[in-house]
């Protein structure tokens, strides 16, 4: 596989992937979302709480609070020496102490863990008015997307690279013009194409003039992009998610090697 960076960032990447299928792609974005894990709020314990939400909505947006993850620290409960039992290598304490009236955020959720905290420190999660509090000690846990949908770190989606095949046309200023994507100009009577990427197959200008323009997906090229929820950077999650999938695939010829 050959794979050409478009635009790269710690939170998101668009790549073009050449020779590969689309069957792999979708592995790969099937074990991103469900196989890489990332830290969120698993266990609450309420000391003090007076607000207007019940203990169950604040819990459930303390679930929801994208959280930094370490790889390299914490281990999944069940891989841990602990079993699931819970210890510093696969949890980690959080706790918030706060008086109204004011909002409380995520940034104050506090962690002895300076690697792991609020992705997003304004997002809010109740509003406290005069003399109501919220006290609350939290376990934040190692888990997959697959058993809950906090713990999934972005997505992935992608679609087959464009390819043109463009031709004369008496009124090619009609193919311009039903493009809702804007990516086709006209130079004097030929038709050109500006940008590729853009192209989501739409076949709007195919329906105007089909004798002028084809435009077809390639079966081994494709546009890839890949967004972070912030847990981890892109690097981290295409990395874990290839090696979850050798990890799947050794398993797989292990089971196949016991047939007789």
């Amino acid at each position: 596989m050959e794979i050409k960076a478009v635009k790269y960032d710690k939170d998101k990447a668009v790549f073009v992937a050449k020779g590969t299928t689309a069957w792999y792609l979708n592995s790969i974005r099937r074990m991103l979302i469900n196989r890489v894990p990332t830290m969120a709020i698993e266990d609450v314990t309420f000391i003090d709480n007076s607000s207007a939400l019940y203990d169950e909505m604040v819990a459930h947006r303390l679930g929801m609070v994208p959280l930094t993850t370490d790889l390299e620290t914490y281990f999944e409960s069940p891989k841990c020496k602990c079993k699931g039992a819970g210890c510093a290598r696969c949890s980690l304490t959080i706790t918030l102490d706060k008086t109204g009236p004011c909002t409380v955020y995520a940034e104050d959720l506090k962690t002895k863990d300076p690697k792991v905290k609020p992705v997003y420190p304004k997002m809010p999660i109740v509003k406290l008015l005069a003399n109501q509090s919220l006290k609350i000690e939290a376990v934040a846990k190692l888990s997959y997307g697959k058993d809950h949908i906090k713990h999934s770190p972005g997505l992935m989606y992608y679609q087959q690279y464009p390819i043109f095949k463009i031709k004369e046309h008496k009124d090619a200023k009609s193919c311009v013009a039903a493009c809702p994507k804007k990516i086709l100009e006209l130079k004097g009577n030929k038709l050109k194409v500006i940008d590729e990427l853009k192209c989501d197959l739409c076949n709007a200008c195919m329906d105007v003039c089909r004798d002028a323009i084809e435009v077809k997906g390639s079966e081994d090229e494709f546009i890839v992009k890949v967004e972070s929820w912030g847990q981890l950077s892109v690097k981290e999650i295409l990395t874990k998610s290839a090696e979850v999938f050798d990890e799947e695939l050794d398993e797989l010829a292990e089971e196949v090697k016991k047939l007789k």
